[in-house]
């Protein structure tokens, strides 16, 4: 009898212990692993990586069951590999932050179709795979509303562009923000020159204090990290920077006029909010714009006038109710 009982015993124990491994594995199984993979710069470049990687932060504060990483890329030669290492390591959804990043991402979601996609930056139009979210931005709206601030507040009649890569993303702020200096100042120049990387501070630097010794006094940089340098070389000088992507004042809070806010950290909530909610719909572009407040001037405006943001103000009213089209290119 006692053998029977110890033999009883022995078997509910294994029994239970089966039990618990399959409730930790089903709790295991019930996360959604989402993992960001970088465009060059780094998860810390002060711009649009680092906005996306708040996204991620934040919904993971505000869903349980969601966990987040990320794959820094150095260079544009590893997007291929780092997708492929997000879909080995059993990502629910892999989100690719930025343009560069479109040969790659299109590529993989044909390789792997079952294997959900989210791209920042990217419209694939009707050539978007059904395992494909896209997110996209109106730039140009953002490039509008600071250049009507760089029309306004320039007191050479001067102001610079600097890009980063040439790609259409950026060239949607170079045209929104030409077309803002032009209706707040139609005596103003814009200069333009782009640095073709997102990640050269030194590069974006040198191209500043080039501009400043030439009798430009804001520049604008819609740039990364190569942004960054821009903004030290207007310390540096004593003159006027425009940020982008998010709240830049911080960097140079007696040079950063505003920044061209593009609250990617909500479009990236948002499109991980809807897997949650098992929502998440491949194929389509989910689209942010001043009408819903995703783009516009940073909430830090220490350094404008109240003229100025009063007019700004004005002007984003009249692109929200359709009377200005700003133009993208």
């Amino acid at each position: 009898m006692k053998k029977i009982l110890c033999l009883c015993t022995t078997l509910m124990l294994a029994m239970l212990a089966l039990v618990g491994c399959s409730s930790s594995n089903e709790s295991n199984d019930d996360k959604i692993k989402v993992i960001m993979v970088t465009s060059v710069g780094g998860v810390n470049d002060q711009s649009f990586n680092q906005s996306s990687w708040e996204g991620l932060q934040q919904i993971k504060k505000d869903f349980d069951n969601i966990e987040v990483s990320y794959i820094e890329s150095k260079q544009e030669a590893e997007y291929a590999a780092n997708l492929e290492t997000a879909v080995d390591d059993g990502a629910d959804l892999i989100l690719a932050t930025g343009f560069p990043l479109q040969d790659a991402v299109l590529k993989a979601a044909k390789d792997y179709p079952e294997q959900k996609f989210a791209i920042v930056d990217v419209d694939y139009g009707d050539e978007t795979p059904d395992n494909v979210a896209c997110i996209s931005f109106a730039e140009e709206q953002a490039g509008y509303v600071v250049g009507l601030v760089a029309g306004k507040e320039t007191k050479t009649n001067k102001v610079g562009f600097i890009g980063g890569m040439d790609n259409v993303v950026i060239e949607r702020f170079e045209a929104g923000y030409k077309a803002g200096v032009a209706e707040a100042n139609p005596d103003c120049e814009v200069k333009v020159q782009y640095a073709n990387t997102y990640s050269d501070q030194a590069k974006g630097k040198s191209i500043a204090q080039q501009m400043y010794s030439n009798g430009i006094d804001i520049i604008f940089s819609a740039a990364g990290d190569t942004g960054v340098g821009a903004i030290e070389a207007a310390k540096e000088q004593n003159l006027f920077a425009i940020g982008v992507d998010r709240d830049q004042s911080s960097l140079a809070p007696e040079n950063i006029l505003t920044s061209a806010m593009k609250k990617v950290n909500e479009g990236v909530y948002n499109a991980v909010k809807l897997l949650a909610e098992g929502k998440f719909t491949g194929g389509t572009t989910l689209r942010y714009g001043l009408e819903d407040n995703s783009i516009g001037l940073a909430p830090t405006t220490d350094n404008l006038s109240e003229e100025t943001l009063n007019y700004v103000n004005g002007k984003i009213e009249e692109i929200v109710n359709g009377k200005i089209i700003v133009p993208n290119k």
